[in-house]
Order: structure tokens, then C-alpha cells, then sequence
């Protein structure tokens, strides 16, 4: 072996390596493709070269990039040129592989196929290489063509490589043998690298799917639920991506790369999976008297039986009072008394029942009180209005749940804490558990539910307790309340801020960048969209 052949052998070796290492560390497959037919080209002396991908359903083999050093072609990869040549079929019309095209020749036997001059062979339909070379007046002579075949042996592309050149003279020459082994190596590592990219990819597309598979179930439980888990994640995003930009204050270290975005996206799609164990009524618990239905209606018909007995009993009154008008005058303005105030009371409990506003001290004694109303059942027996659960639920201060049905909701971010922890996550979303886990706790320490404090929880944990929160706020699709505007939503957000709820510097980003707004557009109603002043906002200074 020459000086210069060793050499040359040893320089094709040091590509060959470097490339290797590329093809393990690049994770951008356009531009490691692009890297894959460049050092091809460079380790053979070719003047161009072109990269088939496989289509998708297996059919045809696509143009991915396509380079020529002498007429000064790239097309398609980076070079932002689309190109426009048909994909090569790899069957014919009647299903047969086609053997017609070199490259689906290639493609189709897993063989590489090296031709000394194209224009002395007649094996290949050469076609469309004639037309180009008319075109472009080139003159095309030596192909390689190689296939690169995955693990399984399934061709994933296809390497072409036109006129080898002499580095000395330029002259044109065939493709040696040692090219053709130094490329059928360089395609064997290259398509296993780009196979364990797509199934990396696939793997995370379906772990992905996976997670949306679960907010699907929840879902189905909850349509409100279900578009919480969709939202949330969104309005996260909007706010870590504002913080993110901003390079002055508390939280100007902050940043996130594509992986730490991955990671948080994923944790906002699962911030409230364990909400799949949450039984139905209530989560859906419209009405504070609602289980699987609203037992308002049932204190309706009590009402109507107090009534009925009223009029029975005024009936019972005139018979004994006989024929003296001016009693049956009276019995008759009782009567009409007594119905007036059954049906006033019996409005206030179906007010007290929406669980929309709070409810002051005065309003829940006067649900007591009316509780006291004695009737008598289907069984002949007498007992009080309401049960003691009637009276529970009609009391309850805010909202629609009582303290158990609120333990039962609360609990849902233990059972999300724990399925999460509960997976084995890689090393770049170890932290899923900890964002999605931590959108109930409060900087003061005093949320749920391991009681952390602002300076325990992780930036992103505070970012999506923010966006929990104004994502409730917001929506209208709630059974149980009607969304609020963009002004109540951030009023209130800020009443968060000075009881030391949720991060002031978050907080300050979400107002300062707009993020609110951003998030409006996109998610809320028009009508909900009003002009908001900031200065006016509690826990904010303009």
C-alpha cells in the first residue's frame, strides 16, 4: 500500500469516525442528514449526491436533499429549496417491486449498485438522468447507490452518489470498491442512528398520546375537567416562555431548553391525572344538593305537600266555620299568608342550592330555620324538612362542596403526586412529579398537599399554580359557576398575590407581558374580554 493510498484511507477513516460521533449526539435529523450526504460526497471525491428517504406507507422513495458541486445545486435539507421531482415508486401498477430505477433497485434487494459509466449500461431506466443532463448541460457517468437499512433489515433510505472525481486532475472516474465499502459503512451507521431517532421519537409521541389518552378518560367523566387539563398546560407555556425573554429582576436566570419546555409541557398535560379516580358527581357537582341528581327537586315536592296540607287544613277550617263569612275571610288570608311565605322560602333554598356566591351567616340560620318545617312522609310519618345532610350541603359557605366532597377533590392531587411518581421517568423529565404535584400549594406554606412554601417549589411548580388558577377563574364552562372577565379574573388573581398565595414575581411577568392577554384571545370568550387597568390590580405595581 502507497503513502498516499494509507493516507487516504486513514482521512476516510477520520470522517468516517467523526461522523459517527455526530450521528450519536445530533439530535436535528435535517441537518444530520444533510452532514450524512456531505461526508459521502467528501470521502469519495463526488461532485454530487442525493438522499432518498422511504415514504412513510412504504411505497415510494421521497427526494430528500439533492447536492451538485459543479452546477452549484442544493435543493431540499437546509438549503430552504423544496424539490420538485416526483417520489420513485417502489412497486409497479401491478404490485411488482420495481427493479426499473436504480435507487428502487437498490431499495428493493438491499444490494448496492455501483455503475462504472450510465451511459453504457442499459440494465437501469437512466431516463430522467438523461433529461437532466440535457437540461443542465451535465454529463452524468459514475453512480454508487446504496441502501441504509435499520436493525431489522427494513430499508429506511437510500444514498446516491454521481461522479467520483480525481482531486488531482478532476477527471471523472468509477467509484472503487473501497469507496463502495467505505459508503455501505457510512450508510449502515448512519441509518441506525436515524432509526434510533424516529423510535426515540415515536416512543415520546406515544408516551404523549398515552398522556392524552388520560385526559380523554377524564374527559368522559368531565368535559370541564378535560378542558382544564388541555388549558392549563397552554397558559403555563404562555408564562414560562414570558419569563423566559426577560432579562432584569428576580427571575432573570431563568430559562428553559427544548427539553426543559418537553418536561413542563408534559407535567402541565398531567397536573391533575389522578382526577381519573375522582367520582363523577362530584366532580360535576353543580348544585350544593346535587349527588347523582339534584335533590333540590325533591325538597320541591315537601314544599308542595306543605302546601296541599295547608289547604286541606284551611278546607277543614270553613267546614267547621260553616257559613260565618267573615272567618272564612280570615282563614282564606291566612291561607294565602302561609303559601306565600312556603314559596318565598322555597325560592330562597333553590338560590341557596346554585352555590354561586357566598353565602353570609344570616342566610344559612334562615336555612335552619326553614329546615325546622314539620311534615309528614309517604309513610305517615312527621319529621323535619330537611335532613341533617339537606342541611349540611344547603349551608355550605362557598361553592357547591361540603368539607368531605372537598377532601374527595383535594385528594386528587395526592393520587396525581403518586401515579406520577410511580413511573419510571428519564433522566430529562424527573421533575414531571414535582411540577405537576405542586400547583395546589401556596408560598405561604399553607396549601396542599405537603404544604410547601414559595422557596420549596420549583419555578415552574409556582408558574402552574398561577395558570391552575386563572384557567378556573376564566372558564364558563363550569357547571357550577360562570366564567368571570378578564378584570375579576386578574382582581382576584392579585387578592392571591397580597394573601401570599402565588409567586409576586410570576405574577408580575403574567401582568407586565401580557400574558393574560395573550391567553384571552386565544381561550376565552369574547364577551369575557373587557378593558383591564392595571393599575388597579391588587399585588401589582405598574
Amino acid at each position: 500500500m502507497s503513502d498516499s493510498t494509507y493516507t487516504d484511507i486513514a482521512q476516510r477513516l477520520e470522517r468516517l469516525t467523526e461522523l459517527s460521533v455526530e450521528l450519536s449526539t445530533n439530535h436535528d435529523t435535517p441537518l444530520l442528514l444533510e452532514r450524512i450526504l456531505t461526508v459521502a460526497k467528501s470521502m469519495t471525491h463526488a461532485d454530487g449526491g442525493t438522499l432518498y428517504i422511504t415514504r412513510e406507507d412504504k411505497q415510494a422513495l421521497c427526494f430528500n436533499i439533492s447536492m451538485n458541486d459543479t452546477l452549484g445545486m442544493h435543493q431540499g435539507g437546509t438549503s430552504g429549496h423544496k424539490i420538485e421531482i416526483p417520489d420513485i415508486p417502489l412497486y409497479t401498477s401491478t404490485g411488482a417491486k420495481n427493479l426499473g430505477a436504480v435507487a428502487a433497485y437498490a431499495a428493493n434487494t438491499g444490494t448496492s449498485v455501483n455503475i462504472q459509466d450510465v451511459y453504457k449500461v442499459d440494465v437501469f431506466n437512466f431516463s430522467g438522468m438523461r433529461k437532466f443532463d440535457e437540461t443542465f448541460n451535465y454529463h452524468s457517468q459514475s453512480f454508487l447507490t446504496v441502501p441504509m437499512m435499520d436493525h431489522e433489515g427494513e430499508v429506511i433510505g437510500v444514498l446516491q452518489l454521481i461522479n467520483a472525481k480525481d482531486p488531482a486532475t478532476g477527471q471523472t472516474h468509477a467509484f472503487s470498491d473501497t469507496d463502495q465499502r467505505f459508503i455501505e459503512a457510512l450508510a449502515s451507521q448512519a441509518a441506525i442512528a436515524l432509526t434510533n431517532q424516529q423510535l426515540i421519537k415515536l416512543l415520546e409521541d406515544l408516551f404523549e398520546s398515552f398522556v392524552k389518552l388520560i385526559n380523554i378518560g377524564i374527559d368522559e367523566k368531565s368535559p370541564h375537567t378535560g378542558r382544564h387539563c388541555e388549558h392549563v398546560p397552554e397558559l403555563t407555556m404562555m408564562l414560562a416562555d414570558a419569563v423566559h425573554e426577560i432579562d432584569t429582576g428576580p427571575l432573570a436566570d431563568f430559562t428553559m431548553t427544548p427539553r426543559d419546555r418537553k418536561q413542563l409541557w408534559i407535567a402541565g398535560l398531567l397536573h391533575d391525572c389522578g382526577k381519573i379516580t375522582t367520582p363523577v358527581h362530584v366532580v360535576e357537582k353543580a348544585t350544593k344538593l346535587e349527588t347523582l341528581f339534584d335533590r333540590i327537586h325533591v325538597v320541591d315536592t315537601r314544599f308542595e305537600v306543605l302546601k296541599r296540607d295547608a289547604e286541606i287544613r284551611s278546607l277543614k277550617e270553613k267546614l267547621v266555620a260553616a257559613n260565618d263569612a267573615k272567618r272564612h275571610e280570615e282563614i282564606n288570608r291566612n291561607l294565602s299568608e302561609e303559601l306565600a311565605r312556603l314559596d318565598a322560602d322555597r325560592d330562597f333554598l333553590r338560590f341557596a342550592n346554585i352555590g354561586s356566591e357566598a353565602m353570609s351567616p344570616e342566610a344559612q340560620q334562615r336555612v335552619s330555620a326553614i329546615a325546622r318545617y314539620r311534615w309528614v312522609g309517604p309513610d305517615g310519618f312527621e319529621r323535619d324538612l330537611l335532613s341533617e345532610d339537606e342541611i349540611t350541603n344547603l349551608t355550605i359557605r362557598a361553592g357547591t362542596l361540603n368539607a368531605q366532597e372537598r377532601e374527595i377533590i383535594n385528594n386528587h392531587i395526592s393520587v396525581t403526586i403518586r401515579m406520577l411518581e410511580s413511573l419510571p421517568w428519564p433522566k430529562h423529565m424527573q421533575q414531571v412529579p414535582e411540577y405537576a404535584g405542586g400547583h395546589h400549594e401556596k408560598m405561604d406554606g399553607k396549601g396542599y398537599p405537603r404544604g410547601l412554601r414559595g422557596d420549596q417549589m420549583s419555578v415552574q411548580a409556582r408558574m402552574m399554580a398561577i395558570a391552575d388558577i386563572f384557567e378556573a377563574l376564566t372558564a364558563k364552562d363550569r357547571p357550577y359557576k360562570k366564567g368571570k372577565t378578564l378584570s375579576e379574573s386578574l382582581e382576584i388573581l392579585g387578592g392571591f398575590v397580597l394573601r401570599n398565595h402565588i409567586d409576586p414575581d410570576l405574577f408580575d411577568v403574567f401582568i407586565r407581558k401580557q400574558v393574560y392577554l395573550t391567553y384571552a384571545k386565544r381561550f376565552m370568550d369574547p364577551a369575557q374580554i373587557d378593558e383591564v387597568d392595571v393599575t388597579r390590580i391588587p399585588g401589582y405595581k405598574p
